[in-house]
């Protein structure tokens, strides 16, 4: 991956992560972590919906909705693991 796609990647993954923090009422772990999150979530997102049969597109857009899902996911994981400990 060049430069590029590793900037675009980290704003997606931001963008992702800072929407699922949204979604899930403020569970957001900061620029960093999020943007992390969002990223993994991408992954997530696509295994998930490739398992439902959704097609995903490839522009920036559906890339973050994808990414936005996976990442609700991740948080909301997060979250029940937070509470159990």
């Amino acid at each position: 991956m060049d430069s590029y796609g590793i900037i675009t990647s980290i704003i997606i993954g931001a963008i992702a992560g800072w929407l699922a923090g949204l979604i899930l009422k403020g569970k957001g772990m900061g620029f960093w972590l999020n943007a992390v999150v969002g990223i993994l979530g991408a992954s997530v997102g696509n295994y998930l919906f490739g398992l439902i049969g959704f097609a995903v597109g490839n522009g920036i857009i559906s890339t973050i909705i994808t990414a936005t899902a996976g990442a609700v996911v991740l948080l909301f994981i997060v979250g029940i693991l937070r509470k159990s400990q």
